[in-house]
């Protein structure tokens, strides 16, 4: 699985992340019609979105070939990433009408990182894939 992932990096890991990442940046960005809501679904939306840029991220990092320290510490290098990002997200959405900064969505989005790189790093593992051995 990993090894067709690597071959084929560009369309399967790069450009969706890509996509991905701009999706989320236009969600995050629209004004909210109501008020903000503080419910338990909002922190599994966050969760989601977050898991899923984890992996994405995680798979670009690991691939990656012009960054020696960010291919050998992928799992980490996005983990740190994805909470940065998840924090200045937090306080670009101050500035969104309706939307508000949260540290419990930012809590939220950073469990739902670590659940992601735990997941690939898992998946590794259960493939005993060697990240970066495979040269094109």
């Amino acid at each position: 699985m990993f090894e067709y992932l690597e071959k084929r990096k560009i369309l399967l890991v790069y450009v969706p992340l890509i996509l991905y990442w701009i999706l989320l940046l236009i969600a995050t960005s629209l004004p909210s019609k109501d008020l903000p809501s503080i419910g338990v679904y909002d922190k599994f939306e966050h969760f989601g979105a977050f898991f899923g840029l984890s992996v994405l991220l995680s798979l670009t990092f690991m691939y990656q070939n012009k960054y020696p320290l960010l291919k050998k510490y992928f799992w980490l290098s996005a983990f740190l990433f994805i909470c940065f990002y998840g924090f200045l997200d937090e306080i670009h959405q101050l500035f969104i009408p309706g939307r508000e900064c949260d540290i419990l969505d930012w809590t939220a989005d950073a469990i739902g990182a670590f659940i992601g790189v735990m997941l690939v790093l898992l998946l590794l593992k259960l493939f005993k894939y060697k990240a970066g051995l495979l040269k094109i």
